[in-house]
């Protein structure tokens, strides 16, 4: 069984700022991520300072995040081609990203657009020994009205899989986003674990006085997202279900969401998710003395 490494998020931007700092903390592994545009970074050159940086510490890239539209920027799309082509120049083994959609429509007006680009970037990975995992964030749309990302439902997974059913594209997971669907993540992780390659350590607290007073539908805020820890799933059933469904990833801890620990408390709130983890998981390993 191959343990569960423990790492944060850090956006591309400010990798080399913050890389010292992470490996220093103690964080097992990193995925570095960018949101719709790359800025001015160079990702051949970031790849060279990110290994110099990390050396001989252990910490790993555990993902290339660039999350775009792919279904209807040809700018992006060509973007995320470039992140397949150079994430083993980081040592990632996948690309994360948004599956796209075709904005201001619904999931099933896109699943044929996304047949037709992800069909040609799986390959384009696969070829480069790469996974691709999607995330599962609705970015503010609905099953009727998309903005950037039809990968947000299940049954949406089931489309999107029947499309391109190849085993290299799979789900970025992680509870929050289900959770503020008022989906059980835990039941649907058991479901799903086959089709997972990577996990963002990020949850979600509900106010359930909120729903059953004002509903669902915004007149009110009924979740908000937390830091491992501090929310309403038990990690420890999350990485039993990982290690029982073979999972070989890792998880990266997504915290500046967090209403609390966010700003300058962000640190101490992904300090606590990091010893909560490794905590859930069952510590570190230790080789049996017979």
């Amino acid at each position: 069984m191959k343990q569960i490494k423990i790492g944060t998020c850090v956006p591309g931007g400010q990798a080399e700022k913050w890389l010292p700092h992470i490996v220093k903390a103690g964080f097992e592994c990193v995925s570095i991520n960018f949101h719709m545009t790359l800025g001015d970074v160079n990702l051949k050159e970031l790849a060279v300072k990110v290994r110099e940086i990390i050396g001989d510490s252990g910490v790993k890239v555990a993902a290339l995040g660039y999350y775009c539209n792919p279904l209807t920027n040809t700018e992006q799309r060509e973007t995320l081609e470039r992140c397949i082509d150079l994430a083993a120049d980081f040592g990632a083994p996948m690309v994360s990203t948004f599956a796209g959609a075709l904005e201001g429509q619904s999931v099933e007006d896109a699943i044929p657009q996304f047949g037709r680009v992800f069909r040609e970037l799986t390959k384009r990975a696969a070829d480069r020994g790469i996974k691709i995992g999607i995330e599962n964030c609705p970015m503010g749309g609905t099953w009727r009205h998309n903005t950037c990302n039809i990968g947000f439902h299940p049954r949406a997974w089931e489309m999107m899989f029947h499309e391109v059913p190849d085993k290299n594209i799979g789900l970025e997971w992680e509870p929050a986003h289900q959770m503020l669907q008022l989906i059980d993540p835990v039941s649907q992780l058991r479901q799903w674990i086959g089709r997972v390659v990577h996990i963002h350590g990020k949850d979600a607290t509900i106010d359930w006085d909120a729903v059953r007073r004002l509903g669902i539908l915004g007149a009110s805020e009924f979740a908000v997202s937390r830091t491992p820890g501090f929310g309403d799933t038990n990690w420890r059933d999350i990485i039993t279900i990982l290690h029982m469904g073979g999972y070989e990833g890792d998880i990266c801890i997504e915290g500046y969401h967090d209403p609390i620990y966010s700003g300058e408390w962000e640190m101490t709130g992904q300090m606590h998710a990091l010893s909560y983890l490794k905590w859930c998981r069952g510590g570190d390993f230790l080789p049996n003395p017979w």
